[in-house]
């Protein structure tokens, strides 16, 4: 899709959705193209959860937990 920047500025969301859905528009002026939108790269993943079932935790993964608690403990680190 061709689009001259004037009319974009008045269409700047409907051309962002249009681009997040896979097209590309080029922006003119003065009929000339100028410049191109393109959606950016997607890892098609969100950040949590990403690595579910790509390592799994040893079973004793909390031992010690209360040791390093202890040596917290009265540090003015930590809210009483």
């Amino acid at each position: 899709m061709r689009i001259a920047i004037a009319e974009a500025k008045a269409q700047f969301a409907e051309l962002i959705r249009r681009v997040e859905a896979g097209e590309e528009i080029e922006l003119t002026r003065y009929g000339r193209p100028v410049a191109r939108m393109m959606a950016l790269p997607v890892q098609g993943q969100r950040l949590l959860g990403c690595m579910k079932g790509q390592f799994t935790l040893r079973d004793d993964m909390q031992a010690g937990d209360d040791e390093v608690a202890a040596l917290f403990h009265g540090s003015s680190l930590l809210p009483e």
